[in-house]
């Protein structure tokens, strides 16, 4: 990750829901999360340490990176986290020392704490055009493929979820196992063995089928516009606080 000067202008000191980590004895890295200049983080969303957040991203109110504990995160581009999402992971190591499958690879493999990988490896990856919708929450370790939608209230945690998977609502999936590609996983599902990832249905057919391609437009079309929305705000401010400075300069008054 970047340091704090190294980051887009947008998000500054001057974004305190946007911050650094604290130093402990499971993560001694100091880091400011890294942020494409077209995602889009709500005022009310918290981002916090080792989080990568892709061009495109829209973070909705009370969504919340925290990449202070199992670190890194990363969203790729043209993903979403919608309300009241939580992207959150157990400790990568400990006092210095790798911790056994804590972190995948960027290809979804788990990674053990030899592994010459590790230390490239995610605490949580989530790919491109994945939408996590309201109130889900992946928690580290965990992997989530491209073009995958998760269901509102949905949980993901020890597990890895594939390509092209729709996951209805109020899901669970945990306890290692590896939903495949191509999956529909219909709402209330438990899967926590491999057998029963196995034999989920095809999204194809599914009633999701088509869900994700709907909610990645949306979500695009609001980054891009609140983006603008915020520029322009701050261009209005820049040039009232100028007003402001010339006429206290010219002794006129301030409204």
């Amino acid at each position: 990750m970047t340091n704090e000067s190294d980051n887009h202008s947008s998000y500054s000191k001057e974004w305190p829901n946007i911050h650094s980590n604290i130093k402990t004895d499971f993560n001694t890295n100091i880091s400011f999360p890294e942020i494409q200049e077209t995602a889009f983080i709500h005022p009310f969303a918290v981002v916090i340490g080792n989080c990568y957040l892709g061009k495109l991203v829209m973070v909705a109110p009370t969504a919340v990176c925290r990449g202070d504990e199992g670190t890194p995160i990363h969203v790729s581009d043209y993903s979403n986290m919608q309300d009241g999402v939580i992207l959150h992971g157990l400790e990568t190591t400990e006092k210095g020392k790798n911790i056994d499958g804590r972190r995948y690879s960027e290809a979804g493999d788990r990674l053990m704490a030899n592994s010459s990988q590790f230390s490239e490896g995610y605490s949580i990856f989530v790919g491109t055009n994945t939408s996590l919708a309201h109130d889900s929450m992946v928690h580290g370790p965990a992997w989530v493929g491209n073009n995958t939608f998760v269901g509102m209230k949905s949980i993901i945690f020890d597990a890895k979820v594939g390509n092209n998977i729709a996951i209805g609502i109020s899901s669970t999936i945990s306890n290692g196992v590896s939903i495949p590609n191509n999956k529909f996983v219909p709402p209330g599902s438990v899967i926590l063995d491999q057998e029963e990832a196995d034999a989920l249905p095809l999204r194809i057919g599914s009633p999701y089928e088509n869900t994700n391609t709907a909610v990645l437009d949306v979500n695009e079309q609001l980054a891009e516009g609140y983006n603008k929305q915020l520029n322009s705000d701050k261009l209005v401010e820049q040039r009232e606080r100028q007003m402001e400075k010339g006429m206290l300069e010219t002794g006129m008054s301030v409204p």
